[in-house]
């Protein structure tokens, strides 16, 4: 709505109605004509506005400011029914003014909201900056943001006009009585509303009258809803006062109101009832702003005593509770309440609706604060205080009730002229209210007398007192009466106090018909004493002891009760009086002397033409006294009524001459009187005597036609002589001197309009100029009389006579020069400012002489005083100190303006008269310097608030149009031989900030702004451009100057977002290399300068794609002239790529981007400045940054890697560095120091220990060198600390994410390249998928890992590939790391890893339809990185890809072996505690195995690898198909000890599940027998060996290998002994070349234990140190080569005293047993992973040393411990052995774990067999815990040797059990019902002891080759 369209075709139909005509005015009619319309500028205004509007508002709801989008649209729909109501123009004048008035209050506040520009605004319409100054647009902006233009002016021009007078605000309080509810009284009641101060304890305001009926609603239907009135013209004192509403309720009805006997039905008496009242205090807090009514509550209290009546509302406010009753119940009266201010018509018209509802103005008793001359009021307030009265005969006391006439003098009552309240008509007579049984009643009831102002004189008040008697009758029986005259025989009213009326007695036969009867009798007891001589027989006989008091308040405009002024007004009565009369008048109160005013003034002036000599000087003063007392606020509003009796009713035409003489006598006495009191009062009333002096001698010269002339300007010339006299004293000395100066300069003024209607422009410019020449200069009077001087001035400034030219050419150089003196001494300047604002508000048009006359006296010392002024203020606010009150904003405001305004009226003529006038090259430069100096702080300097935009625009073009006009000075004066830099380079800093100003960044605002905004200046940037680029080539030769310090500030101009501002600044880069080049022969300065400035600007926010190109462009082609060409090019190049990767990293840090963006911004930047630009201290300044960020992500490791690249390029040397950055003034070594200190900190933080251990090192060998050993200590027990945190401390693994960033719309570090993400932890594929969507939400996610076309690559479009990749270390190359802990594998595993792959699976050929696995090949894709992982980002850009192809088989390896590890993880995770009861994952992991494996998994690659096809078509394939076996192998065994420890921490409901887990294992066991066929003929091997036994010693060999192998077919037994076989060697490939073999299933072990124990012991026990096994074995296969590095057979160790004691080794024995044989077993058997693992407890070691079913053994043990496969290596920088461990005596070996427990010794478990272990005693996770004790028991012998030896004769076992078929337990067989005990088998205190290893060799023996029998039958097809 409200858009302007252009109709370009007219057709029939509808649609017309849409458009509405309107009068416009077009231009450039046409496509682009320019349409205005013909109607009201503020209906545009509004109409553009709510457009504008509209955009924003919608933003805000986005934005969710749903306060500010609320507040808006009620203001936006207010604005839109104004706009209507104004387009309507059914509205009268005032009407339309106020709608005015709302539409701007509500556009202002709307577009300061809404952060939109300030407009600027006169008689609430725009004003335009070209047709007034800039003085006044600078004020008419500071009105527009405090408050309405209106009020503004209103208050300025009334404090200009100087009286000091503030006219007060009135406040008036409205209230509304809603209901009153009560059911206790059910009679008529009238509730009587006044104000009340308790301080002063009295009424001060009318009663507001309500009638209620007995229902509580209005007795007067036609009022409901209409119980209102409005307590007018309180001031803001009232306010303050301790103010309360008091409401008194007085009843209509019975005597008593619950005795119905008391008084008859029809008799109706007024009772009291109750009272409530109301604090205003906290009442005024609460309405004060509120532009509604507000409710309130007013309970209604009843007296206790009637007596006390009187006071009740005083006894409520104190709270006198014993002397009222509260109600029963709460009722009582609803009222609300509103206050309003102002003038009572403005709300009258403002508030209609209010005053529609038969609104009771309720009056203040008296008058208000201000008197308006038309406010006529004649009112008697008459209040009833109490009487005294006698019994008269009666038992009981009177029910007294007072009756009131007014009676006029002819003996009738006046009719309508008592009002009990307002709100109510007026009655004739008034009847008090009956106190009960009271002859001293205390009424207290106030009522107001209107009585007419012609019935006044002559009418009286007469009381008569009836008793009301409450018997049948009812009667009301008359007893007395009193009276009172209203006026004294003097003329004068009722005085404002008590008066005491004498009641005369009478009855009710006396007759009043004849009021003479009792007039002529004395009232009161002053009237008594008036009239002695009283006759005795009295028509009425006054009762001596009855009186009756009230007292009154007269407020009157007509009638006084002052005799003085009664005296003055009758002088001619009593001539003789009159000098004493006119000497009282100052006693005389203002309100009775302005409510007289014309009469008093006519009296003086028939006194001074009766006898001027004798009455004049007493007239003088008095006429002096009344004109001060008009400029008392109060009666300020009577100066018109002055003015107009001046003109209209004045006639002492001789009065001119006197007044002239006494004036002039008064001034001369000046410098003689001490007291100058009167003096001063007369310079005060000097306006009003001239105006009297100036009509005084109108009227002469019209009577006698201009006689006299010559004589009145003669002296008017001599009170002028006079006037300059008085001021040209010096008053330093004498302060009464001072004031009365001050008085007259204040007065000066306010009488040159006097004398302008009797002398000519000139000649009272003249007396003007004359005057103001004589006033002192400011040194030689004080400060206070500085400032009267200069507001005299500002007012001459400002008054009419200013405006004509002719006197404006006298009186300007006078107030220059003024003006001028206080400028250089720095002396009130704010007041200064307003006079120069004035003159140019004035002279705007003015001729060029008086421009000239300004420039000369202003200009230069308009420049100090700004530089003196900015200075100041800029160093307080640096030192934010106590602001200086001159140095405020609104100073600089004002001064700034007035320089403005004074530059844009100079045309060129002034400039050059100006510039040439300079009497030296000196002053010139000065001059130059200063005002360039002060635009350039225009700029800087925030003067102007940010939303004046018509303010900074209009500077802007001011200073381009000045700096124009003083360029070609510039050139002129200061170039070539008289080169000047300063002004030179104050010049380019000039255009230079002035281009980059805020305010002429159209880019910025919005095209409709634009427009307006190009249409009336043009681009202002293009224009000093110009300038800018024609100075620069006017330097010529001295162009080197400004060179490298230039390059900063132009590359700032260049980088304005203006197409044209780049082609005109951008070919001045090429200037300076070429100057560069001449002058060094290269450019090296500009290249560093540019490359600094361009860091800092771009990340300022400047610069963009458009600038880098156009950059490139122009100086490329300007450079292919040169013949440095080739470096150009270079540098062009170099220039463009950094201003490249600064827009990236701009980019990436804007405030909503995530933090992997900023962190690859800042990496791409910092590598960029070291490895092509080479700028050490901007690589420092991002490497800073870096951290900076990675820090804010909590990213710590990160953030140590990222300060390790500033440790590295520091040294360890004492030089000293300057302070950077953070860091103080230091040396070298100390900031090394501290970097690694905070490197340390942070690798701690990050959990990377091992990094910071290095780190240690070289700190405690800097530490050692200096022999700071307290520093020493400390890095070393942090090492320390680093390692125990590697041990005991738990790490998350992350995952490795590959990403691919393809498409031109990427940011340039990202554009088309590949980077590997180490993700946070616990953060999954699927997480990091959405997290980097999420930062790129154009992106497009590619669904394939296929490398993309060019068409991808090269498109406008952004698309994401995202998958998991594999950390490949290479950790299996160090051999040491085979016995590592797993939680230290771990970490080098995934740390310091720069190769990753991730796999694509394919068939290759045809797809095998039986199991895909034969042929399903993998594409292995190996992604080497720049650099490692973790490092200075969690991101790295991939440096190359390997691909290759995996077979079926390797594949399969690989799946096995990972998911084995993820098993082995798992289950240590939980063996450890870390998951805190939840077992979900464990359960999920093994049914996932075991599940996968009975319905495919390792089973499909069983059918696809083990198949005799496969194996015999794939002979190469041999070893790695044993390999897969052995992982199998290892993947069964975990499996088993995974079910164990989830039946050790199963939750009892999810028992089913793992009874199905344990059947499936079962079921998955079983179905692997078949596989082990290779088994076979090395156990055959074996037992051949064993046959042809003979004792042999390998001669030359310290180490000889012995591996015993077995394989039997289809038998469970094998399961158990391949598991425990490939255990043994979990690191190894050739598991099945293991050293020991234990044959055992869990039925052996179930019914023979202690035969198990035998089989496998001595199997073990089958070799020995010195004995070459191969040569003892003619016919046994040759072991592989490959095999003889891989275990061996012996682990030797120091012998027992040689050995570190630990928790490895016991020395106790139990049970009779020692443990030498322990030891024994332990030097043989080879290391097995879970005994070697260092966080395993004892308990776990032992439980895991269980066979396979040891799931089913319910004991109280923790669970076991994993073997520990290492899966993936780590390329880590080669390891040392663990710095934890001590070297053993052997040299081979660096580990605790040389000595370990082998496979063999794995079966022996706790359950089996019945000894208790030894308390394990405190646990280290270092070291390997032993077995139990009775398991060990080598003869003593042993222990002579340092290597033990084995025997292998002794005894056969006498009895051996046959071997019999073995079968599996079901869990059952192993429940703990069937064992009570864990330890079953044994009995207590009777531990099992183990038989003789000699005599369990041959039992093992035979049945290993009945075995082998077994198989070997013919009918076996299989082969061996």
């Amino acid at each position: 709505i409200g858009e302007t369209v252009q109709i370009l075709e007219k057709s029939d139909g509808n649609n017309i109605s849409y458009v509405h005509l309107k009068k416009s005015t077009v231009t450039n009619r046409g496509l682009c004509e320019t349409v205005v319309p013909l109607e009201d500028p503020i209906i545009t205004e509004t109409t553009s506005t709510l457009q504008e509007w509209g955009v924003l508002w919608k933003q805000l709801y986005v934005k969710h400011k749903v306060d500010l989008f609320h507040k808006l649209r009620h203001v936006m729909n207010e604005l839109i029914d104004l706009r209507r109501q104004l387009i309507q123009g059914h509205l009268a004048q005032d009407q339309t003014r106020e709608i005015k008035r709302h539409i701007t209050v509500r556009l202002d506040w709307g577009n300061e909201h809404l952060g939109l520009d300030l407009v600027p605004r006169k008689e609430f319409e725009m004003v335009e900056p070209d047709h007034i100054s800039v003085s006044e647009l600078y004020k008419m902006h500071v009105s527009s943001r405090h408050c309405g233009q209106q009020s503004t002016n209103q208050v300025h021009t009334r404090q200009r006009h100087g009286d000091g007078c503030r006219v007060p605000v009135s406040h008036h309080l409205f209230i509304n009585l809603k209901s009153f509810t009560y059911n206790s009284i059910s009679e008529d009641a009238d509730v009587f509303f006044s104000l009340y101060d308790t301080r002063e304890a009295k009424q001060i305001s009318e009663k507001f009258m309500v009638k209620l009926n007995k229902n509580g609603g209005p007795k007067n239907p036609e009022k409901v809803d209409r119980l209102c009135a409005l307590f007018t013209d309180l001031s803001s004192k009232d306010l303050k006062r301790d103010m309360y509403i008091v409401a008194h309720v007085i009843r209509t009805g019975r005597m008593l109101l619950n005795d119905s006997k008391k008084g008859p039905p029809h008799v109706q008496y007024r009772r009291p009832y109750g009272c409530a009242v109301l604090a205003m205090s906290d009442v005024f807090h609460t309405i004060t702003d509120l532009k509604e009514e507000k409710d309130f509550v007013l309970k209604v209290y009843t007296c206790n005593n009637e007596n006390e009546w009187y006071q009740i509302h005083e006894n409520i406010i104190r709270k006198s509770n014993t002397k009222y009753s509260a109600p029963s119940t709460n009722y009582g009266l609803i009222i609300s309440l509103q206050l309003l201010r102002g003038e009572l018509e403005q709300i009258r018209r403002e508030n209609q609706a209010v005053f529609n509802r038969a609104l009771a103005l309720t009056r203040k008793l008296g008058f208000p604060d201000v008197i308006l001359p038309g406010d006529t009021r004649n009112d008697l307030y008459l209040t009833l205080e109490r009487g005294e009265f006698e019994r008269g005969g009666k038992s009981v006391q009177k029910n007294i009730e007072v009756t009131l006439y007014v009676l006029y003098a002819d003996g009738d009552t006046l009719k309508e002229c008592i009002c009990l309240g307002s709100g109510e008509p007026s009655n004739s007579e008034y009847r008090s209210f009956v106190l009960y049984h009271n002859n001293s009643p205390r009424w207290s009831e106030m009522v107001k007398l209107p009585i007419p102002i012609d019935r006044f004189r002559g009418s009286h008040l007469r009381f008569e007192f009836r008793h009301c008697s409450t018997k049948d009758k009812g009667e009301k029986k008359l007893f007395g009466f009193a009276f009172t005259p209203l006026m004294r025989e003097d003329g004068t009213t009722l005085s404002d106090e008590s008066h005491e009326l004498y009641v005369y007695k009478c009855d009710e036969n006396a007759t009043f018909s004849n009021q003479g009867l009792y007039l002529s009798l004395p009232c009161c007891k002053e009237d008594f004493n008036s009239c002695p001589n009283l006759p005795a027989n009295l028509p009425f006989q006054r009762s001596p002891k009855e009186a009756f008091w009230v007292s009154t308040i007269l407020c009157s405009t007509k009638l006084t009760q002052n005799v003085d002024l009664l005296a003055l007004l009758n002088w001619k009565a009593h001539p003789d009086r009159v000098l004493d009369i006119l000497g009282r008048l100052r006693q005389i109160s203002g309100e009775e002397i302005v409510k007289f005013l014309r009469d008093v003034l006519d009296t003086l002036f028939c006194l001074l033409d009766d006898n001027t000599d004798k009455y004049g000087p007493l007239v003088f003063q008095s006429l002096v006294f009344i004109i001060n007392l008009l400029r008392d606020s109060r009666f300020y509003h009577f100066r018109p009524v002055m003015d107009s009796y001046i003109q209209n009713h004045f006639a002492g035409a001789l009065a001119y001459k006197e007044l002239i003489r006494c004036l002039k006598w008064y001034m001369d006495r000046s410098a003689e009187v001490v007291r100058q009191d009167h003096i001063q009062e007369a310079m005060r009333a000097l306006e009003y005597l001239f105006k009297f002096i100036v009509q005084s001698r109108i009227l002469y010269s019209r009577a006698t036609c201009g006689m006299e002339e010559e004589q009145f300007r003669a002296s008017i010339q001599e009170l002028f002589q006079s006037i300059r006299f008085v001021l040209s004293l010096d008053s330093r000395s004498s302060e009464n001197l001072v004031f009365t100066q001050a008085a007259l300069l204040n007065s000066f003024p306010d009488i040159f309009d006097e004398l302008l209607q009797m002398f000519t422009v000139q000649e009272v410019a003249e007396y003007v100029r004359g005057t103001l020449g004589s006033m002192p200069s400011t040194v030689d009077i004080g400060q206070s009389m500085d400032v009267v001087k200069l507001q005299s001035i500002a007012r001459t400034v400002e008054s009419r006579l200013f405006f004509f030219p002719e006197s404006r050419s006298i009186l300007l150089p006078v107030v220059l020069h003024h003006i001028h003196l206080h400028l250089r001494q720095q002396r009130e300047l704010l007041i200064c400012s307003g006079i120069l604002s004035s003159i140019f508000s004035i002279i705007k048009t003015s001729s060029m002489e008086e421009v000239e006359m300004m420039v000369e006296s202003l200009l230069d010392v308009l420049l100090q005083t700004l530089l003196s002024i900015m200075s100041k203020s800029h160093s307080v606010e640096t030192s934010r100190g106590q602001r200086c009150p001159q140095c405020t904003a609104e100073i600089t405001g004002e001064y700034v303006s007035c320089l403005l305004s004074l530059l844009r009226q100079m045309t060129e003529i002034h400039f050059h008269h100006l510039l040439n006038n300079f009497h030296s090259k000196e002053e010139l430069k000065e001059f130059l310097l200063k005002i360039f100096c002060v635009f350039r702080n225009l700029m800087k300097l925030t003067i102007f608030p940010r939303d004046w935009s018509v303010m900074r625009l209009l500077t802007s073009h001011i200073i381009v149009v000045t700096t124009q006009f003083l360029s070609p000075a510039l050139h002129k004066n200061f170039s070539e031989v008289d080169f000047d830099f300063k002004v030179w380079n104050s010049f380019f800093s000039l255009t230079v900030l002035y281009i980059n100003q805020p305010s002429l960044q159209l880019e910025a605002i919005g095209p409709a702004k634009k427009k307006k905004v190009l249409d009336k200046h043009g681009d202002m940037r293009v224009m000093m451009a110009y300038e800018l680029f024609s100075m620069w080539q006017k330097l010529g030769d001295n162009k080197p100057h400004f060179i490298p310090g230039m390059m900063g500030p132009f590359l700032g101009v260049t980088l304005v977002p203006q197409t044209e501002v780049r082609n005109i600044m951008i070919p001045i880069f090429h200037d300076m290399m070429d100057w560069e080049q001449r002058k060094n022969g290269n450019f090296k300065q500009v290249e560093a300068e540019l490359m600094d400035k361009l860091d800092s600007m771009v990340s300022d926010g400047k610069g963009d794609d458009n600038h880098r190109e156009l950059f490139s462009l122009f100086l490329l082609e300007k450079i292919e002239q040169e013949t440095w060409r080739e470096t150009g090019i270079s540098f062009v190049t170099s220039v463009t790529r950094l201003v490249e990767r600064l827009l990236d990293y701009r980019d990436c840090m804007k405030g909503d981007e995530m933090e992997s963006k900023k962190v690859g911004g800042s990496v791409n930047l910092m590598n960029f400045y070291k490895s092509e630009v080479n700028k050490e201290d901007m690589y420092i300044r991002y490497i800073h940054k870096l951290c900076d960020l990675h820090l804010q992500a909590e990213d710590f490791t990160e953030a140590a890697f990222t300060l390790l690249l500033y440790w590295e390029l520091l040294q360890w040397e004492d030089r000293p560095l300057r302070d950077f950055l953070h860091y103080p003034c230091q040396s070298e070594w100390q900031r090394k120091e501290n970097l690694s200190r905070k490197i340390l900190h942070y690798f701690n933080k990050g959990k990377c220990w091992e990094y910071g251990i290095s780190l240690c090192r070289e700190l405690a060998f800097q530490y050692e060198t200096l022999y700071d050993y307290q520093s020493l200590s400390w890095i070393r027990k942090m090492e320390a600390a680093y390692y125990d945190n590697i041990i005991e401390q738990q790490r998350i693994e992350p995952e490795f994410f590959r990403m691919g960033f393809y498409g031109r719309k990427f940011p340039f570090f990202l554009r088309n390249k590949e980077f590997v993400c180490r993700g946070y932890d616990y953060e999954r594929l699927e997480d990091f998928q959405q997290r980097m969507l999420g930062e790129f939400p154009q992106a497009i996610a590619m669904q394939h890992p296929n490398q993309p076309d060019d068409t991808i690559l090269q498109s406008d479009a952004q698309y994401l590939q995202i998958y998991a990749v594999t950390p490949v270390s290479d950790i299996s190359d160090v051999p040491q790391l085979e016995r590592v802990p797993e939680r230290i594998k771990s970490f080098y595993r995934i740390n310091n890893v720069s190769r990753f792959h991730y796999d694509r699976p394919f068939h290759k050929g045809p797809k095998d339809r039986e199991n895909e696995f034969r042929s399903l090949w993998i594409e292995r894709t190996t992604l080497i990185l720049s650099r490692p992982l973790p490092g200075i980002s969690r991101w790295a850009e991939v440096e190359r890809r390997e691909v290759v192809e995996v077979s079926p088989l390797e594949n399969a390896i690989y799946v096995v072996e990972n998911k084995t590890q993820e098993l082995r993880t798992l289950i240590s995770q939980y063996q450890h505690r870390q998951h805190h009861g939840n077992i979900n994952p464990l359960s999920m992991c093994l049914n996932g195995v075991i599940d996968a494996a009975v319905n495919g998994g390792i089973a499909r690659y069983q059918e696809a690898f083990f198949d005799k096809d496969y194996i015999s078509s794939h002979p190469e394939d041999t070893e790695r198909i044993t390999h897969l076996k052995d992982l199998m192998q290892e993947q069964v065994h975990i499996l088993g000890v995974g079910l164990a420890v989830h039946e050790k921490l199963v939750h009892p409901e999810m028992r089913p599940l793992h009874k199905k887990l344990v059947d499936q294992f079962h079921l998955m066991r079983t179905g692997l027998h078949h596989m082990f066929f290779l088994i076979k003929t090395l156990a055959r091997a074996t037992v051949n060996w064993n046959v042809q036994y003979k004792y042999s010693r390998c001669e030359g060999s310290t180490k000889n290998e012995f591996t015993a192998h077995l394989s039997v077919f289809r038998s469970p037994l094998n399961l158990q002994g391949s598991i425990r076989h490939s255990s043994s060697s979990l690191s190894s490939h050739t598991s099945s070349e293991a050293g020991n073999l234990v044959i055992m299933t869990d039925g052996l072990m179930g019914e023979h234990p202690e035969e198990a124990l035998h089989m496998q012991v001595k199997l073990q026990m089958t070799t020995h140190a010195g004995m070459d096994v191969s040569s003892l074995c003619p016919g046994s296969p040759s072991l592989p080569d490959k095999a003889k590095h891989n275990r061996e057979v012996m682990i030797l160790l120091p012998s027992h005293r040689e050995r570190v004691n630990n928790a490895m080794y016991y020395n106790m024995a139990e049970n009779g047993q020692n443990n030498h044989m322990q030891r024994a077993l332990l030097q043989q058997v080879s290391p097995c992973k879970p005994c070697a693992d260092p966080h395993m407890t004892l308990p776990e070691k032992g439980h895991f040393l269980m066979h396979c079913d040891a799931f089913h053994h319910q004991n109280s043990e923790p669970p076991p411990a994993l073997p520990v496969r290492s899966l993936r290596k780590s390329p880590l920088h080669p390891i040392p052995g663990s710095p934890t461990s001590p070297q053993s005596a052997l040299g081979g070996s660096n580990s605790t774990l040389s000595g370990s427990a082998s496979s063999g010794v794995s079966s022996l478990s706790e359950s089996n067999y019945g000894g208790q272990y030894p308390d394990p005693g405190p646990i280290r996770n270092d070291a390997l815990e032993p077995l139990p004790s009775h398991l060990w028991s080598p003869p003593d012998e042993y222990l002579a040797s340092p290597y033990l030896h084995i025997h292998y004769g002794g005894p056969e076992m006498e009895s051996v059990d046959p071997v019999r078929p073995f079968h599996y337990r079901s869990p059952a067989s192993h429940h703990p019902h069937n064992h009570p005990h864990p330890h079953a088998h044994a009995h207590p205190g009777e531990p099992k002891r183990s038989p003789s290893y000699e005599a369990q060799l041959p039992t093992l023996l035979r049945v290993a080759s009945q075995i082998l029998l077994e198989e070997n039958d013919p009918s076996d097809n299989e082969t061996d």
